[in-house]
């Protein structure tokens, strides 16, 4: 939220406007509204009817602070006022409705207002009691220190009827429309904020989970490509929601593993975002289209400015490429596919047949081993082999199950042909990858980055 300027006395024509529809809002609803300015003031237009009993605050003002409000500057020295802002503050962060209740029980919503992306006010919304009113009406009595008739007291709340938790929800969510109706510039600055929080929750998690894992003074995890890969089939599958788990595992490592190093943690993620524009690309794309894509994702993480920035970037990124990436869309028969692969992902973990995947699939077996063969561009075995030693990759980094177990719980036949297979795809034994914590040679040259990228790495030098 910004500073106010000296010369800032007008009231901005946004808010203007948001006191008009909150007064409409407050008949139709029943409840007390109050417009906000950038510095959570309330606006001088609505002095009338902030000074009134259904003003709530006003009662802690005068029986806490000692103060009789009659000005709008009255109000900043109420004991609620903080209670207000940091609500405000919550519901910025986060870029929805905040519900709250105070002390005595009254019940709170709020909704940020944004201008070209800007914080420039926020919306109040009041009027129900969150718990039985006698309760209410002892807090007030003892707060006033009985100076106040209770009779007094009771006819004051007959004001504020119990709001239900589906109601408050739904008055909160409907002040959310009308903030985001009222805001300007970015349609879906809300929802940004929104997305971005939730983003940042979730990897906060993972980053508490790898603290526990990765104790200090313990070496701390190498770059994960094995979740590469792993990202990568679970785009190719159509799997957007474990695209994006992955997504954040990938980040809270490389955040983990390289605190205040944020241009290093670019450079990451733009390998990353390479790595995925160059891999079975859908040919309905032209290649200069995708060549100008490309340089425009890799501008945005160029010009990210911070790890909830960057986070975000990667996410939109990641979820458009995915429509790109090669999936079944268009294949011939894709129907037959989709359920083969269904089943594989289901049973890898044991030794399957061509014959039960081809069951799954529908087709019969020669049929579909050659089909396959032809439309996903590596035979039944090598995508067998290829999956499960993704797995296992994850398991030998992830977990301390022994060789033979993860063996096993990979579907490979026994340890030795394990290794065999392991080390055919990665180019090292399932041990000595494991002792180097998932390091091996990156199958990305530097001759496969952009001019973008090498202008910037260059710079840094």
């Amino acid at each position: 939220m910004e500073e106010s300027t000296k010369d800032s006395t007008k009231t901005s024509p946004i808010l203007l406007k948001a006191y008009k529809i909150l007064t409409a809002y407050a008949k139709a609803t029943g409840t007390m509204v109050c417009v906000h300015d950038h510095n959570c003031q309330p606006i001088p237009e609505q002095h009338d009817d902030i000074m009134s009993e259904k003003n709530t605050c006003l009662f802690c003002l005068k029986h806490r602070a000692g103060i009789t409000a009659k000005t709008l500057e009255d109000l900043t020295h109420s004991p609620c006022n903080e209670m207000h802002l940091k609500a405000i503050r919550e519901a910025h962060h986060y870029g929805g409705s905040y519900i709250y209740m105070c002390e005595l029980g009254f019940v709170f919503w709020t909704s940020p207002i944004y201008s070209e992306g800007r914080f420039i006010g926020a919306l109040l919304g009041s009027g129900l009691l969150g718990i039985d009113s006698q309760e209410t009406c002892a807090q007030m009595n003892l707060m006033a220190k009985e100076e106040v008739p209770i009779e007094e007291l009771q006819g004051r709340l007959k004001q504020f009827p119990i709001g239900d938790s589906e109601k408050i929800k739904a008055l909160a969510e409907l002040m959310l429309i009308c903030a985001e109706s009222l805001s300007t510039g970015s349609e879906a600055y809300h929802a940004t904020l929104r997305r971005r929080a939730e983003q940042q929750s979730n990897l906060t998690e993972q980053i508490q989970e790898l603290k526990f894992k990765y104790p200090e003074g313990t070496p701390v995890p190498g770059y994960p490509l094995d979740k590469e890969r792993m990202l990568l089939a679970a785009l190719r599958r159509g799997d957007n929601e474990t695209g994006r788990k992955i997504m954040n595992e990938i980040l809270a490592v490389l955040f983990f593993s390289n605190p205040d190093q944020f241009r290093h943690i670019q450079y990451r993620a733009m390998e990353l975002v390479v790595l995925l524009s160059r891999t079975d690309i859908n040919p309905g794309y032209a290649e200069q289209t995708v060549l100008e894509t490309n340089n425009q994702y890799l501008r945005r993480i160029q010009d990210a400015k911070g790890i909830e920035e960057l986070t975000d970037v990667l996410h939109l990124i990641v979820e458009r490429l995915a429509g790109r990436i090669f999936s079944f869309q268009g294949v011939r028969h894709g129907s037959a596919l989709r359920k083969a692969e269904r089943f594989i992902w289901e049973n890898y973990t044991r030794k399957i047949s061509l014959q039960e995947i081809a069951n799954a699939s529908g087709l019969s077996a020669p049929y579909f081993s050659t089909i396959f063969k032809e439309e996903m561009g590596e035979n039944l075995s090598g995508y067998l082999n290829r999956l499960r030693v993704e797995k296992a990759s994850h398991l030998l980094i992830e977990t301390d199950l022994s060789l033979s177990e993860i063996a096993g719980s990979c579907g490979f036949e026994d340890q030795s042909w394990f290794s065999k297979i392991f080390k055919t795809y990665t180019g090292q034994s399932p041990g000595r990858y494991r002792l180097q914590g998932g390091s091996v040679r990156s199958e990305i040259s530097e001759n496969n980055f952009s001019a973008n990228y090498r202008n910037m790495t260059e710079k840094e030098k």
